[in-house]
């Protein structure tokens, strides 16, 4: 078979069509832990079952007559990983293609695979579950049964650090694919595996993989990789003649200089390691000249250390980039200055992860942070214009019903735009797991009971807060969460129309959650659906005046 596709073509994200997810999540029981984490993301309609991302697309279509509005897509940004990828083989002499979002790019995906590449690669950033891997492996085996097939990234770095070795190994059988990358970086080693597929090299040779001799898999050595931010940094020129689209998404730190209990990420990515500004310079002029403009910093610690976010702010100034940008952003490492050149930046929201309102939960969770430096920080961020979503944990070990109130009227204090309450995960590798005994920790992911608290509790608790929290608009994490903003701000939509969308949308979830008998909940979710197509031809025929204005 001749070789005329890119060496590489590499798959940012698959998310299973809802309808199949949800019946996949229903299989644990309706009244499982998990499947209620999931009745938060969608609203039971007489048009199916929807979530949000469905929903916008439902109001929007009937609502608006522009042309703009094709269908909404969850993920339908380049994926940094892929695009950052694909960047960092074509500077080590191999060509890539990017397919970006597999449910929508089928087609295209089976005349890349015609062409004979080298390998397809994998990436798993947003994966908790093999199925959306084995699906992808399937439909690449039968368009082509001999290319090569590379998974990486998280989940399976997770499996790793999660299963014994014949456990890890019968878990990476199950997905089918050819070659694994077991590292929490892996470029190095994707880029010697192509080498080696190209130039007949042994795979045994190329560190922190497995692959397969025969039927029998063979894992090399653990040897972890550092790659230099500054001389990896993406040039997004690489991709001149590609439509990217409106929103952006960048880089300038790895890892996190933060040791929250709940969380294993600073464990398995190493040392907090930033690039320099010359290359966030060289990386922003690249995105502003590909079309940028909105812009997601995906840092955990964006404004970490403080005086080089200060000077980050002051490039995009000085630069005049005129970028919406988005980023996670922590109350407790900011002054006002800092909340002031952001603005003046071209900051319009941030990703605040407060986590409890009780200062006896967040001195548990080694947060590092003060009550009072929220509540100030989220003040001056709403000054400056600032949107705001504060995620919050419920559950934590050590949580009670006192601890939960203290959240709730937190949220109802702030005002915080928007929020979102989720079920601690009790995960292995993070610190508070490694003290069950202390804390008297049974069971794990959405199963748990300790001391104070068990996942049952906890779930009932977060569905009271939400039918009590008015102030806030609540925003569901399954193919939505707060980087859709950035999203809709790119497809056109503005972000008033988007809170008053959230508000309907919301009022169906209530609904939902109360358990509303069956004939009253559809008449009252047809006059809510109703009020929001009429907000959005309201917002269309103001938005026509202006352009002919």
């Amino acid at each position: 078979m001749e070789n005329n596709s890119p060496d590489c073509i590499v798959i940012g994200y698959n998310e299973t069509p809802f309808a199949e997810y949800e019946q996949l999540i229903r299989k644990y029981g309706e009244d499982s832990e998990t499947y209620q984490d999931l009745r938060f993301s969608f609203v039971d309609t007489e048009h199916g079952k929807l979530n949000y991302i469905d929903l916008f697309n439902h109001v929007v279509g009937r609502g608006s007559e522009s042309e703009r509005f094709r269908e909404f897509k969850s993920g339908d940004i380049p994926s940094l990983a892929s695009c950052y990828l694909i960047n960092y083989l074509g500077r080590h002499g191999f060509s890539g293609a990017n397919i970006n979002l597999f449910q929508y790019e089928k087609e295209q995906l089976a005349t890349y695979l015609a062409g004979n590449p080298l390998a397809v690669a994998i990436t798993t950033t947003f994966y908790v579950l093999n199925e959306p891997v084995i699906e992808m492996v399937r439909f690449i085996r039968e368009q082509n049964p001999t290319v090569k097939i590379i998974v990486g990234g998280p989940l399976i770095a997770n499996h790793h650090n999660r299963f014994p070795a014949e456990m890890f190994l019968f878990t990476l059988g199950e997905i089918g694919a050819d070659i694994y990358v077991v590292e929490s970086q892996g470029e190095q080693a994707l880029g010697q595996v192509l080498t080696a597929l190209r130039d007949g090299g042994d795979l045994a040779q190329v560190p922190n993989i497995v692959y397969y001799d025969g039927d029998q898999p063979k894992q090399t050595a653990c040897l972890p990789e550092n790659n230099d931010l500054d001389q990896n940094y993406l040039d997004w020129g690489h991709f001149s003649g590609v439509p990217l689209g409106a929103t952006l998404q960048a880089r300038t730190a790895r890892s996190c200089a933060f040791k929250c209990a709940f969380c294993a990420y600073p464990m398995r990515a190493g040392a907090l390691t930033l690039a320099s500004l010359e290359t966030i310079e060289k990386e922003l002029d690249s995105a502003v000249a590909a079309g940028a403009k909105n812009l997601v910093f995906i840092d955990d610690t964006f404004n970490v250390p403080l005086p080089r976010f200060k000077d980050i702010c002051r490039l995009m100034i000085r630069k005049k980039y005129n970028l919406n940008w988005f980023s996670y952003f922590r109350c407790s490492n900011a002054d006002e200055l800092a909340i002031d050149l952001m603005a003046e930046a071209g900051c319009k929201g941030v990703f605040l992860g407060i986590e409890s309102g009780s200062p006896t939960i967040l001195k548990g969770m080694n947060k590092a942070a003060k009550i009072d430096q929220y509540r100030k920080g989220i003040q001056r961020l709403r000054a400056n214009g600032i949107v705001t979503f504060g995620s919050f944990i419920t559950g934590f070990p050590g949580e009670t019903q006192e601890t939960i109130r203290e959240t709730i009227d937190f949220i109802r204090e702030t005002e915080v735009d928007y929020y979102r309450m989720q079920m601690w995960y009790c995960e292995p590798g993070t610190p508070i797991y490694n003290e069950r005994e202390k804390y008297k920790i049974k069971g794990e992911a959405f199963n748990w009971e300790h001391a104070t608290m068990d996942s049952k509790e906890a779930m009932a608790s977060i569905e009271a807060a939400f039918l009590e929290i008015t102030e806030s608009q609540w925003l569901p994490q399954w193919s939505f969460d707060f980087w859709i903003l950035p999203y809709f701000l790119g497809r056109g939509l503005d972000l008033d129309l988007f809170k008053e969308l959230m508000e309907g949308a919301n009022a169906l979830l209530r609904l939902e959650i109360a358990g509303v008998e069956l004939e009253e909940k559809q008449d009252t979710q047809e006059l809510i659906l109703a009020l929001m197509e009429e907000q959005v031809k309201a917002w269309d025929m103001d938005l026509m005046k202006q352009v002919i204005a």
